[in-house]
């Protein structure tokens, strides 16, 4: 039988390889550049606006989920060369029609009436509020646009904070479609389980393991808005608990 140290070694080992593994992030941090806004901006980031929908924000995480793992639409092997990992490989693939939805490849698939023809391949259709936002964001251009959600500290909570925050920053590669070395943090036994070991915080702090959110490139590492590292780590010293 392993003793605790060399378990918890044996887990930090295991956390920073299946973490490398998987990229959530676009090339380049897009911000909001009034002069250009379909291409990355300067650094400046606007609140979000509830009638736009972003793509760092909402439609990477979809596609990160449903299509963008290996096998399908990565960027090692990418089926019929669409590669959906990050906003420039999604633009070079040609299958968004900026503004036009209806001429998108990338929506058109997602409402095939035919399963055989249907994306994701093999997979349940997306929901209606997913399909819905990609459809919004192309209609409204398809930038490559960022926001900093509105915050609460004071909400720490499993389901009303961590929940989300597991969603859109780390089921993309530990989810229920793609489990990269076995895990999913789609749960909260899942996240709590890598909340006690102490990597939960390490990763997103930066302060130990491998910086998350994952970055191929480390010029484009960044991390969660404090905020939101707050929240996390508050729900991590509560206990963790499934509230």
């Amino acid at each position: 039988m392993q003793r605790p140290a060399t378990i918890v070694v044996t887990l930090m080992s295991v956390f920073t390889l299946l973490f490398m593994s998987c990229k959530h992030e676009p090339d380049t941090l897009p911000g909001n550049n009034p002069s250009n806004p379909n291409e990355p901006g300067t650094g400046e980031v606007n609140q979000c606006d509830p009638d736009s929908v972003y793509f760092a924000n909402t439609i990477l995480p979809i596609l990160s989920t449903s299509c963008a793992y290996s096998g399908c639409h990565s960027s090692d092997n990418p089926q019929e060369g669409i590669d959906l990992t990050s906003y420039q490989s999604i633009m070079a693939s040609g299958v968004i029609e900026k503004g036009n939805a209806s001429q998108s490849e990338l929506y058109e698939v997602l409402v095939e009436d035919d399963p055989e023809d249907r994306m994701p391949f093999n997979l349940p259709a997306l929901s209606d509020d997913k399909i819905a936002a990609i459809r919004n964001w192309i209609n409204q251009g398809a930038k490559n646009n960022y926001c900093e959600a509105a915050c609460d500290t004071t909400n720490f909570t499993y389901s009303g904070a961590v929940m989300k925050i597991m969603a859109d920053n780390c089921t993309g590669c530990h989810g229920p479609n793609v489990a990269n070395a076995g895990i999913r943090l789609d749960s909260h036994g899942a996240v709590a389980s890598v909340a006690s070991s102490g990597l939960l915080m390490g990763v997103i702090t930066h302060t130990s393991g491998t910086p998350m959110p994952y970055s191929a490139n480390p010029a484009n590492q960044r991390k969660l808005p404090e905020c939101t590292i707050t929240q996390v780590r508050k729900w991590v010293e509560a206990g963790a608990p499934n509230n």
